[in-house]
Order: structure tokens, then sequence, then C-alpha cells
């Protein structure tokens, strides 16, 4: 019996094609793939080579550096999807971006290490650590955290004067008599607050066009163990417009740290930086540690917080000289115009 013209064009139709594809539709879409596979390879490697010879001296790279953690982990689907298609070139080159990567991390993630025997016994300072995002009165959620908590000392960034206001009026500070208050309406405001004597308070500023920025408090916290060296940071994030900024905070703050030494020394805050960033790197080279990574916990990321996806970097720290050692760290969702977690650390200070 003789085909009918519509039964004719279903039967040229070949299997397991969509009628009404575009011709070579399917044909095209793994060529096309293998494409994009080489082009996130050659991007990727292009970031790794500028990390390993001009590490964050371009701008547009230190957020790349920061976001070490994450920024090369399309390289590795595209070595398993390589690996799928028998793409075997494509895969080996994925594979080098996933070793650079590896390579990179690798110190932060193999950075935790057991608690030193002194610290058994030695006496704990409870630190609070908060980037309040600008906020303009201080949200009930941080009292209730702060009062839950008890701190000896807290510390607060993008610190502004109605934040002060409001924390006044909460009554939470009743317990917090020694302060270094530097309150300020942009990012650059800090705020220090601690049941202990808090003395020789100093804010440090770097000059930007002419402009002076603050980026750290200075001060010795007395602690039952003696005095130590408080220091609380905030680096602006290191955006176009800011880089230059944020890599004279960062450089200033290692200078100020090389003046002192840093065997007993506290230092928290916002350093809008990574192990991803050589300014970050140098802190800890210069004999600092990072109480997250020390203690196992190098990927509990601070921001953001309160966005459509979790947070994927840690740019807030708890850092400790070689007399001090964080015992625990935590973080926590942030409260009002949210965008960091806060942290709370328990830290051990050798008498």
């Amino acid at each position: 019996m003789p085909l009918s013209d519509d039964e004719d064009d279903d039967a040229s139709v070949p299997a397991g094609t969509a009628v009404g594809s575009p011709p070579g539709l399917w044909a095209a879409l793994p060529e096309a793939l293998v494409v994009l596979g080489w082009v996130i390879v050659a991007v990727l490697a292009w970031f790794a080579l500028l990390r390993m010879v001009v590490w964050d001296s371009l701008e547009p790279l230190i957020v790349v550096n920061a976001l070490t953690m994450v920024v090369y982990l399309p390289a590795w689907i595209v070595a398993i999807g390589a690996a799928l298609v028998r793409q075997w070139l494509l895969m080996g080159a994925a594979l080098i971006i996933v070793a650079a990567q590896i390579a990179f991390v690798l110190p932060e993630l193999t950075a935790a290490s057991p608690l030193p025997p002194w610290t058994r016994n030695a006496p704990l300072v409870r630190v609070f650590d908060a980037n309040i995002n600008k906020v303009p009165f201080f949200a009930s959620g941080y009292v209730h955290a702060i009062e839950s908590y008890r701190p000896d000392v807290m510390s607060f960034e993008e610190f502004i004067p109605g934040a002060l206001d409001g924390m006044t009026a909460s009554g939470v500070l009743r317990a917090y008599p020694y302060r270094c208050s530097y309150p300020a309406p942009e990012a650059t405001g800090l705020f220090v607050a601690s049941r202990w004597r808090l003395s020789d308070c100093q804010l440090h500023t770097v000059a930007v066009s002419y402009v002076s920025k603050p980026y750290m408090v200075e001060a010795t916290l007395s602690t039952p163990a003696g005095p130590v060296a408080l220091r609380v940071v905030h680096t602006l994030a290191p955006l176009p417009l800011m880089s230059e900024e944020w890599k004279l905070a960062l450089s200033a703050v290692d200078h100020s740290i090389r003046r002192s030494g840093t065997n007993r020394m506290l230092m928290t805050g916002d350093f809008n930086a990574t192990w991803g960033n050589r300014g970050f790197v140098t802190l800890l080279g210069d004999g600092l540690t990072d109480g997250a990574a020390a203690r196992g916990q190098a990927l509990d990321m601070t921001w953001p917080d309160g966005a459509p996806v979790p947070p994927f970097v840690r740019i807030d720290h708890v850092l400790t000289g070689a007399n001090l050692a964080v015992v625990k760290i935590a973080s926590g969702s942030g409260f009002g115009r949210r965008s960091h977690h806060y942290l709370t650390a328990e830290v051990a200070v050798r008498p």
C-alpha cells in the first residue's frame, strides 16, 4: 500500500530526533561544549598564570585570587565532561588547572594543627566580631547574640553613629565599660568594647587621594593572663575604585605588626582578603595564625550572608600570635541588613 505524503515525511525523520529540531543541532552540541570547555580552561589558565607571576598586582585579579576556593571549580566539571566524551587533550588541560587550584588552596586546607599543651589551663578571652554593614540602628539580633555568648571583648566594622545610639539604648554596653569608639557615616566606622581595661586606643588611617581612610584600631587589652596587643582591621573591598586603598591598608597592617611583634597579638575583623591574597598571606608569614584554619574550619565561609547563594568566601578572621591560640571558633548568620556572618571565638592566652 503506498504511503501518504504525511507518512512519507514522518518516515524520513531519523530515530531519536525531535520533530521540528534544526538540522544538525544535536550533532553540533557536543562540538560547542568542547569549544566552551577550551574557553573555560584558557581563561582559568590565564588566571592561574597571573596568580603565579604578578600575584595581586593587577586590580581585576585581586577578587579572583580572593575566590581561589571556588573560581577554579569549573575546571573540575570540564575535566569530568571531557573524560566522558573522550576528549583527552581537553581533559589533560583541565586537570592542570585542577592541580594548580589544589596547590593554591592546600596550605590553608592543611593548616589544622593540635592545640599547644599550654592552652589546657590558660585563661580564655571570649571574642565577638561582626561587620554590621552600615546599618543605621543596632539590630536586636546582635543584642541577643551578645547577651547569649557573653564575650569579653567585641569588635564591629562598618559601624555608623546610629548603630552606636541603638547599641547604647539597648543596654548591652552596660557590661562593657572600656571602649575604643570610632563610628563613621560610611563603611569606615570601627568600634571596640571590652569588660576588661582597654588602653592606648589608636585609629590608624591610610592616605588615599589626599583623604585619610581608617583601616585599623589598635589598643592594649588587659586580660587575666596579662596584656594583649589588640588589632581590629577593616580594609575596604578590593574593587577597582578601592583596590589601591586595600593594598595600602594591608601593607600598613603588616608594617604595624612587624614593628610591635606578634607574640601576644589578637587580631580580628573583616580583612576583605583570603589565603588567596598576597597581603593576607604576608600577615600569616609575620607570625600570625588563622584561628579557623588552625581548628580545621577553613571552609567555614563568612560572605555573603542573606544572599540567594550560600557564603562562598572567608574574609572575616580571628588571627593570633604565638602566645595566644584560638581554642574554639564559629560563625553565625548576621542580623539587620546583613552581608557577613559574625564570628565568636574562645582564645587562650599564655600567662
